[in-house]
């Protein structure tokens, strides 16, 4: 089963984020933890990133249209893309929203999710482990556990 990540902007240039919030992993050393963590479930992770409002929408339609179930770390598109949310809502197969960071114990305008209300769940603050977790549970999902 073919499992679309995506993730929002600045998540590629981690390398050069502050390592106490979002850990020691470049991008490319995330995306390689995420497609071995997904092929250890039988998952064949499509990791994607993009600062683009607009191919983020993309992505969500494609994942739409081929009912491809998603993770999204929507990163700052979190808390006010209206537009991502509305793409994410017509995703039919499993949806989870993952953060590296806690954002509820970051500043308050990180708060809020517009995304979360059209998830399936959300996990964040367990870094790269978030992205391993969704995996499990979109595993769970798939076979009905859930």
């Amino acid at each position: 089963m073919k499992i679309l990540v995506l993730n929002g902007p600045n998540l590629g240039r981690l390398d050069l984020r502050d390592s106490k919030i979002y850990g020691d992993l470049d991008f490319a050393g995330l995306s390689k933890f995420v497609v071995a963590s997904g092929d250890e479930l039988g998952l064949v992770c499509d990791v994607r990133q993009s600062d683009s409002e607009v191919e983020m929408i993309s992505w969500l339609h494609e994942a739409a249209d081929q009912k491809t179930p998603v993770i999204i770390n929507p990163a700052a598109f979190t808390h006010y893309s209206y537009a991502i949310r509305d793409a994410a809502d017509l995703v039919h197969a499993p949806l989870i929203e993952v953060h590296l960071s806690n954002p509820m114990s970051r500043e308050e305008f990180r708060h809020t999710s517009v995304i979360s209300g059209v998830a399936n769940g959300t996990i964040a603050g367990f870094g790269p482990d978030s992205y391993r977790l969704a995996l499990i549970a979109i595993a769970g999902l798939l076979k009905g556990d859930k």
